[in-house]
């Protein structure tokens, strides 16, 4: 042993490193350290240890000198080292930032990691690094609609006051159609999900037709009135109003919250409703269909139903999306309104201002 180095193991530290050595789940790394200054503890020389522990002369002194210094909690980290590769400096990420925010070079839309480290001259993991640290994600986009109805605020606090705070004696609706349901089915039976294997599917399909479902929900109580029909026009929307009409108690009144399709303002349309004083219609902003809440239910039946089925024609389509309303119905939840339409408005507000600025 080097005669700067002086270990003195203690009986508090010779029990914890027989717990290291003896422990099978201990790392290797650290049942060698710990025998050496076991070892060295039992005033063995530096050629004893190396002969038992097959280190190195510069090894034993090493980590008898940690141990000197650090103790056992010495042992079992190692320091850290410097990057034998230099950091790349501040003007560097500045500069691979600011090329993000811009458009690519050539016929392509978006920027690629390879892309950017052969522009910038550096590693692919240094621009995944940077854009990490910047939260830049250039292959990701967010679709966005931007409403330029001009009623956008008046019609909002309408149809969400029909939402919060309903009129008493009235039935409130939100209507609307999902059109063109595919029947599709698949070409080859898949596979069953087991376990490490999700369930599989073809992505190739035979078409069988499509439907159209007209819903209705009514937000009070959840519960969704529904039709399947072959086609989508005013003919086909007024015989769902009339089925709406007949489940609908006669003493109540009708508040019916659709979005601005043609069909929903169809001469023939507007003709039955004047036969029919009790129903009021409240058209959403343009563009701003996600105001209706029936929308809620038709991603439902999409993901749950519609997206893995396999449908053999039209009829069995219609089957299927009929058994999911009458479920539906069977446990309905209220619709809840939580979103503040104020910070709605601020932030529509918003993004005409900024979009206007660049453009």
């Amino acid at each position: 042993m080097r005669k700067d180095i002086v270990v003195d193991v203690s009986a508090a530290d010779r029990a914890r490193l027989e717990a290291i050595v003896t422990d099978r789940n201990s790392p290797q790394k650290h049942v060698w350290r710990a025998r050496i200054v076991l070892l060295t503890g039992e005033d063995l020389g530096t050629v004893e240890i190396m002969r038992r522990t097959g280190k190195s002369k510069t090894c034993v002194w090493r980590w008898q000198e940690r141990f000197m210094q650090a103790g056992v909690d010495g042992l079992l980290r190692d320091k850290t080292r410097p990057s034998r590769i230099p950091p790349l400096g501040a003007e560097v990420a500045a500069r691979v930032v600011a090329l993000t925010q811009t458009d690519p070079l050539g016929e392509t839309t978006h920027w690629t990691a390879g892309m950017m480290a052969k522009t910038a001259g550096i590693s692919v993991s240094s621009v995944q690094r940077i854009w990490r640290a910047h939260g830049l994600q250039p292959h990701r986009v967010r679709q966005f609609m931007r409403s330029t109805d001009p009623q956008f605020v008046g019609k909002l606090r309408d149809i969400v006051g029909l939402y919060v705070d309903p009129p008493a004696h009235a039935v409130v609706l939100s209507v609307d159609e999902k059109s063109q349901i595919q029947a599709l089915d698949r070409t080859q039976p898949g596979l069953p999900m087991k376990p490490g294997r999700a369930g599989t599917m073809t992505h190739d399909y035979k078409r069988h037709g499509t439907t159209t479902l007209f819903a209705a929900l009514n937000v009070l109580d959840g519960s969704v009135i529904g039709r399947n029909m072959q086609r989508h026009r005013h003919q086909e929307f007024i015989r769902f109003l009339n089925a709406i009409e007949a489940q609908v108690p006669v003493q109540k009144s009708i508040h019916a919250i659709v979005d601005n399709y043609a069909t929903h303002k169809h001469p023939k349309v507007r003709q039955w409703l004047i036969r029919h004083p009790r129903w009021t219609f409240h058209f959403t902003p343009t563009s701003a269909s996600w105001l209706n809440a029936v929308e809620g239910f038709f991603a439902k039946l999409t993901k749950r139903r519609l997206k893995r089925g396999v449908f053999l024609s039209v009829v069995d389509l219609q089957a299927a999306i009929n058994r999911f309303v009458v479920e539906h119905n069977a446990e309905p939840k209220p619709f809840t309104w939580t979103a503040d339409p104020d910070k709605i408005i601020r932030a529509v507000r918003r993004g005409h201002q900024v979009l206007d600025s660049i453009h």
